[in-house]
């Protein structure tokens, strides 16, 4: 399970969230959404240790993540695909997933998260800036299940691909819950997060809002106009 517990960060002395407490358990695809500000890339980064929270903790299982660096965070089993994707552009796609497998794991590893995302098979040697958009958030979801991750933090992996790519990843993040991954999900739309979510939570302004079933928000999707209209 990751657990968030009343997290604090911010950028110097700027907090932009106060106290936010999240859980997602294993086997379960939990989405965060909320306006453009609310607080949602900060959180996946604060989790990820790529910002110092200003307070609180957070936990996957019995192991203590908010105290280590971000390297020490990706070893202990928590995989992040961030906005942008960040890949090494010059580097092959054989290469980016090797980077991933550092941590652990070797052939067998790489083979089996292959077997996810053939068309990169077929792209082993090419160069990650000569792949279309949609292949190059394969290979960055593809390079952080190299990890094993016990938690998945995905920072809106469907943004600006089209729908057979979207499919495409959809599969394999459900994928990732059937096998026990834990699953923290931003995403901005709701047509994106409904096929996909067991439960959505909403940020606002750095706060945790209302957190609630996909269930509940397909019958009443007027809910979420409060926390994502303009």
């Amino acid at each position: 399970m990751l657990r968030i517990e009343g997290l604090r960060a911010g950028y110097g002395a700027a907090e932009v969230l106060h106290g936010v407490s999240l859980t997602v358990a294993p086997g379960e695809i939990l989405c965060l959404m909320g306006r453009n500000g609310a607080g949602k890339t900060t959180l996946l980064r604060a989790v990820m240790g790529l910002l110092r929270p200003m307070g609180g903790a957070v936990w996957l299982g019995e192991m203590r993540l908010d105290a280590r660096p971000a390297h020490r965070v990706a070893g202990q089993g928590l995989g992040y695909v961030p906005q942008g994707r960040r890949l090494f552009a010059g580097l092959s796609v054989a290469e980016n997933l090797q980077i991933g497998l550092m941590a652990g794991g070797g052939k067998a590893r790489r083979d089996e998260v292959l077997d996810l995302f053939p068309r990169l098979r077929d792209r082993l040697g090419q160069r990650a800036e000569t792949l279309s958009g949609g292949e190059q958030q394969m290979l960055a979801l593809a390079r952080a299940l190299c990890l094993g991750p016990g938690a998945l933090l995905l920072d809106e992996p469907t943004e600006g691909l089209q729908p057979s790519m979207i499919t495409a990843i959809r599969q394999v993040v459900a994928d990732q819950r059937a096998r026990g991954v834990a699953v923290l999900l931003v995403e901005q739309r709701i047509d994106a997060v409904l096929p996909v979510a067991d439960r959505v939570a909403f940020l606002e302004n750095g706060h945790l809002a209302e957190v609630m079933s996909a269930g509940a928000l397909r019958a009443d999707r007027g809910r979420a106009n409060r926390y994502l209209g303009v």
